[in-house]
C-alpha cells in the first residue's frame, strides 16, 4: 500500500472516528457533566491520532507515515484554551511510543510536543485576528504541514536529504490537501450542529414563551372574570342603591307639592316660594336618580321591555303636551311632522319610547337659545340585507350643533362634547348614553347629524315588527 493510499485510509478512519464521536455525543455524553464532556474530547483527539498511526503506513518496523497531526490540527479550530492543544499534542506523541519505544517513537514525541505549541499559539491568532475564517484555516494548514516537514526531517531517523528529496515532495502536498478536505467535512459538521443547536433553542425559546402566553392567558382570564363580576356588582349596587333614594325623595316631593299650593296665610308668607324651590329642586334630583337607576339596570342586565301595539299619534300628542309650555317660556317654535303613509302603531314600549324621545326633545330644547325645535315622524325601507320597515323620529334643533370629531363621544355615559357645557347648561351628559341602550333594546338605533353652530338631528329609527327585527339589524 502506498503513500496516498495509506493517507486516504487515515482520512477514511478519521471521518469514522468523528462520526462515532457524534453518536456517543448524542446518546451516551449528552447529560454528563461539561468537565467529562470535555475530557472525552480530549481523549478522543488523542485517539483519533492513535488510529492514524495504527493504520499508517510502515516504511521500516520503527518508522511510520500518517495523518496523526490532524487531530492536533482541529483541536486547534475547536478549543479555545491553548494548554488544551498542547496536552493533546503531547498525548498524541506518547501513544506512538505503544507500537514500541525506539529513535522513531521518541523523534514522532518530540514532533507533536513541538507542533502542540505551535498549534496553540496558532490558536491564540485565530481568537485574536480579524482575517477571515478561510484565510484563517489556509494559514494554519499551510504552517502546522510545513512545521511538520520540517520537525520529521530534523529529528526522524530518515536522512535528511533523503527525505526531503525523495519523500517530502509527495507527504507534503498530499498532507496539505487531505488536511483541507478534512476541515471541510469539520467544518460542515460544526455548522451542521449548530443548526441543530440553534434550532434546538429556539423550539425551547419558543416552549417557553407559548407557556408563558398561556400563563398570561389564564391571569387575563382571571382578571377579566374579576372586572367582569367588580362591574356586574357595582351595576347592582348602583340599581338598588338609586331604587332606595328614590323612596324617600318621593315623599320630600309630596310634602313639597303640598307646601307649593297651600294658600299663604299672609302676603308676607314665603312658605310657597320655598315649597316651589323644594320641588324642582327635588325633580332634577330625582331625573338624576332616574338616569342612573335606568343606566346602571342597562348594565346589570335587569332592564326590560314590554312589548305591545304603540299608537305613533299618540305619542306624539304626548310629546306635544310635555313640551310646548317649555317652547313658549322659551320663545321657540315646537313642531311635529308626519308623512301621510305612517301606520297607525308600532311593535314597542310605550314607555321607553317616550323617555327616549324626552331625552332628545329636552337636550334639543335645553341646547337652543332662538330658532325652533321640531319633531318629524316619517317612514323608511331599509336597503342591502335589511329591507325590513323603519319608523324614525328625528328631533332637529338650531341649536349649538356638536363638532364632528365629538359625534361619538356624547353618547358615552357622563361625557359631553365639551366641558365647559355641564357648567353652563347643567346636566350629566347621561341622557344620550341611556338612550343609545334604550334603542338598542327596542331593537333599533339613535343616528346623529350635526354641524357646529348649525343644529343638529337625533333620528331614533325603531323597526315597525319588533319581532321581525329584534337580531339588531339596523338600516
Amino acid at each position: 500500500m502506498g503513500f496516498r493510499d495509506m493517507f486516504l485510509m487515515n482520512l477514511g478512519m478519521l471521518i469514522s472516528v468523528a462520526y462515532l464521536a457524534n453518536i456517543a455525543y448524542k446518546y451516551l455524553f449528552n447529560r454528563t457533566s461539561s468537565k467529562v464532556k470535555y475530557v472525552s474530547s480530549v481523549v478522543l483527539m488523542i485517539l483519533a491520532g492513535w488510529i492514524c498511526m495504527r493504520f499508517g503506513f510502515r516504511l521500516s518496523d520503527n518508522v511510520i507515515f500518517d495523518l496523526r497531526f490532524v487531530p492536533l490540527l482541529i483541536s486547534t479550530v475547536v478549543y479555545s484554551q491553548p494548554w488544551t492543544i498542547m496536552i493533546i499534542g503531547i498525548g498524541i506523541g506518547l501513544v506512538r511510543l505503544t507500537f514500541g519505544v525506539n529513535e522513531a517513537a521518541l523523534a514522532g514525541l518530540y514532533n507533536l510536543a513541538l507542533l502542540g505549541v505551535i498549534c496553540a499559539g496558532l490558536n491564540i491568532w485565530m481568537r485574536r485576528s480579524t482575517v477571515r475564517l478561510v484565510v484563517k484555516a489556509t494559514i494554519t494548514i499551510l504552517v502546522v504541514n510545513i512545521f511538520n516537514t520540517v520537525n520529521v526531517s530534523i529529528f526522524g531517523v530518515i536522512p535528511f536529504k533523503k527525505y526531503m528529496l525523495e519523500l517530502a515532495p509527495l507527504l507534503f502536498p498530499l498532507g496539505v490537501i487531505l488536511s483541507a478536505l478534512f476541515a471541510v467535512m469539520l467544518r460542515d459538521f460544526q455548522l451542521e450542529q449548530k443548526r441543530k443547536l440553534e434550532l434546538e433553542y429556539t423550539n425551547d425559546l419558543l416552549k417557553k414563551q407559548t407557556e408563558e402566553l398561556q400563563r398570561t392567558k389564564i391571569k387575563l382570564e382571571e382578571r377579566a372574570n374579576q372586572l367582569l363580576m367588580a362591574s356586574q356588582y357595582k351595576s347592582e349596587f348602583l340599581a338598588n342603591m338609586s331604587h332606595e333614594l328614590r323612596t324617600p325623595l318621593n315623599s320630600i316631593l309630596n310634602l313639597a307639592q303640598i307646601i307649593k299650593e297651600s294658600e299663604p296665610a299672609h302676603e308676607e308668607d314665603e312658605n310657597p316660594s320655598y315649597g316651589a324651590i323644594i320641588h324642582k329642586s327635588g325633580e332634577e334630583l330625582l331625573q338624576l336618580i332616574n338616569d342612573i337607576l335606568d343606566l346602571s339596570k342597562v348594565e346589570a342586565g335587569r332592564l326590560e321591555i314590554v312589548i305591545d301595539e304603540v299608537s305613533i299619534r299618540e305619542i306624539a300628542e304626548v310629546m306635544e303636551l310635555q313640551f310646548q309650555h317649555l317652547a313658549q317660556q322659551k320663545g321657540l317654535d315646537f313642531e311635529i311632522r308626519f308623512d301621510q303613509d305612517l301606520p297607525e302603531s308600532i311593535q314597542s314600549d310605550s314607555l321607553r319610547l317616550q323617555q327616549v324621545l324626552r331625552n332628545l326633545i329636552a337636550n334639543a330644547f335645553k341646547f337652543t337659545e332662538a330658532g325652533k325645535v321640531k319633531l318629524e315622524i316619517r317612514k323608511e325601507r331599509g336597503n342591502g340585507q335589511d329591507p325590513g320597515q323603519w319608523i324614525v323620529f328625528a328631533v332637529t334643533d338650531t341649536g349649538i350643533g356638536i363638532p364632528e370629531d365629538k359625534h361619538s363621544l356624547v353618547f358615552e355615559a357622563f361625557q359631553q362634547s365639551d366641558g365647559s357645557i355641564s357648567r353652563k347648561y347643567g346636566g350629566t351628559g347621561l341622557g344620550l348614553s341611556i338612550s343609545r341602550d334604550l334603542a338598542a333594546l327596542l331593537g333599533g338605533c339613535i343616528r346623529l347629524q350635526s354641524k357646529q353652530g348649525v343644529g343638529s338631528t337625533f333620528s331614533l329609527y325603531l323597526p315597525v315588527n319588533y319581532e321581525a327585527e329584534r337580531e339588531g339589524r339596523f338600516p
